[in-house]
C-alpha cells in the first residue's frame, strides 16, 4: 500500500473510513449506479463535516493533535449517545 492509501485507511487520521467502506461497498452492489447510493454518499459528507468542525474547535483551543485518536473519537461518540450523522 502507498502512503497515501496508508493514510486514508488509518484509523487515527481519517474518522470516517465505516462510511466510506460502505459507500464503496455500495457502488460495488449495485454496479457504480451512483443514484442508489445516495444515502451512503450523504452519510459520508455528514461524517466529514461533523468531524471537520470537531478539528477545527480543537485547533481553535489549541488542542493537539488537531484530530481526535480513535480512542477519543470512540469516548466522544459514547458521550453524546452514538453517531450525530
Amino acid at each position: 500500500m502507498d502512503k497515501t492509501a496508508r493514510k486514508v485507511r488509518n484509523q487515527d487520521i481519517n474518522p470516517c473510513i465505516e462510511e466510506t467502506d460502505a459507500s464503496q461497498k455500495c457502488l460495488d452492489t449495485y454496479n457504480y449506479n451512483k443514484n442508489m447510493c445516495s444515502a451512503y454518499f450523504q452519510r459520508y459528507k455528514n461524517c466529514r463535516k461533523y468531524w471537520h468542525s470537531i478539528m477545527l474547535q480543537r485547533r481553535r483551543d489549541g488542542v493537539k493533535p488537531d484530530m481526535p485518536t480513535a480512542a477519543e473519537r470512540q469516548e466522544i461518540l459514547a458521550g453524546i449517545g452514538g453517531k450525530p450523522y
